[in-house]
C-alpha cells in the first residue's frame, strides 16, 4: 500500500460539482492499493498514518502526530499512485490492485482508522475521519502546509 501524506491547512472533495468532504487542519491522504498488498499491511498503514509526526511542536520541530493536534484526516483513493514509472513514457498499472480489493481494503483501512482514533484517547471531532468516493472523478483542493509531504510504503 502507498500513501501519500500530506500536511494541510484546509481540503475538500468535489464530485459533479458537490463537495462531499472537507477538512480544516490535519493530513490528506492519497492512498494506492497494489496487487501484492495483504489484510495485514492495512493495519500498520493505519496505525502509521496516525501515529507519523509531521506537525510541529512547541519548539518547532516535526515531532506530534495528526492526533496529538486533533486534527482530521481526508482520505483518497487514488489507484494512480501504484503506477510504474520506469521506463517509457507512459505510466503501466500491471502493479495497481483489481477495484474490487482496492475498494475492501480502502474500507478496510478507514474502519481500522475509525476504531484507532476514537480509541486513542484524544478529543477528536465527531467528524475527523472524511473520505473520497471510490472509482469517482474527484476534484481534490487543498491548502498545503509547509509544504509537507511524505510517502509511506508498507
Amino acid at each position: 500500500m502507498i500513501a501519500l501524506l500530506q500536511r494541510v491547512k484546509s481540503a475538500s472533495v468535489t464530485v459533479d460539482q458537490k463537495t462531499i468532504a472537507g477538512i480544516e487542519q490535519g493530513l490528506l491522504v492519497l492512498l494506492g492499493v497494489e496487487k501484492k498488498d495483504e489484510p495485514d499491511c492495512v493495519e500498520r498503514l493505519a496505525e502509521k498514518i496516525l501515529k507519523y509526526r509531521v506537525f510541529a511542536d512547541t519548539e518547532d520541530k516535526i515531532n506530534l502526530s495528526v492526533l496529538d493536534v486533533r486534527g482530521a484526516v481526508l482520505m483518497v483513493p487514488q489507484f494512480t499512485l501504484a503506477a510504474d514509472t520506469q521506463k517509457g513514457l507512459r505510466p503501466s498499472f500491471s502493479n495497481a490492485a483489481t477495484p474490487e480489493k482496492g475498494l475492501a481494503m480502502f474500507n478496510q483501512l478507514i474502519d481500522i482508522m475509525h476504531v484507532k482514533g476514537e480509541s486513542s484517547g484524544h478529543d477528536l471531532p465527531a467528524d475527523w475521519l472524511q473520505t473520497g468516493q471510490f472509482g469517482a472523478d474527484m476534484a481534490v483542493e487543498l491548502v498545503n502546509d509547509g509544504p509537507v509531504t511524505f510517502t509511506l510504503n508498507i
